[in-house]
């Protein structure tokens, strides 16, 4: 099995995502715009196929680490990004809080023609058990990839 970014709406400064796991909706997710040639922090990643890893050495980390010490195993990592480092699934609301990273997020809203995600926190809490357990499993597999409708 693999988990799956989709990207499906393009806003002026953000892309609204679904993530799936095991074929399974599980959240959605809200990144950088898409850009033909990158703009360091403020272009989402390349489509294609990667890795998940636990990254436990980034200062994000150890934050998450106080944050949720019962459920934090380390970041959730897509390994593998060309010309990307350090990309973790994280919480967040607007493209204001991410540098290429996807933001989990319980829903959407589309503001001023741009996409703001809500209830992070709680769809964090949800899904990261969910990565953690795929990436334990070996199942470490992410494909991500652009299929954007107008909404």
């Amino acid at each position: 099995m693999e988990t799956r970014i989709i990207r499906v709406a393009q806003g002026k400064n953000s892309t609204l995502s679904h993530l799936y796991i095991n074929g399974l909706f599980a959240s959605y997710l809200l990144e950088d715009r898409i850009r033909e040639i990158k703009i360091p922090g403020q272009t989402c990643i390349p489509t294609g196929e990667f890795r998940l890893i636990l990254n436990k050495t980034s200062g994000m980390h150890a934050r998450y680490l106080a944050e949720y010490p019962k459920m934090h195993k380390g970041m959730v990592e897509i390994d593998g990004l060309p010309n990307f480092d350090l990309v973790f699934f994280h919480k967040g609301n607007t493209h204001l809080d991410t540098r290429g990273c996807p933001l989990i997020a319980h829903y959407w809203m589309q503001i001023c023609n741009d996409y703001k995600v809500l209830m992070s926190d709680f769809a964090y809490q949800q899904v990261y058990p969910k990565l953690v357990e795929q990436i334990l499993l070996g199942n470490d597999r992410i494909v991500i990839e652009n299929k954007i409708v107008k909404l």
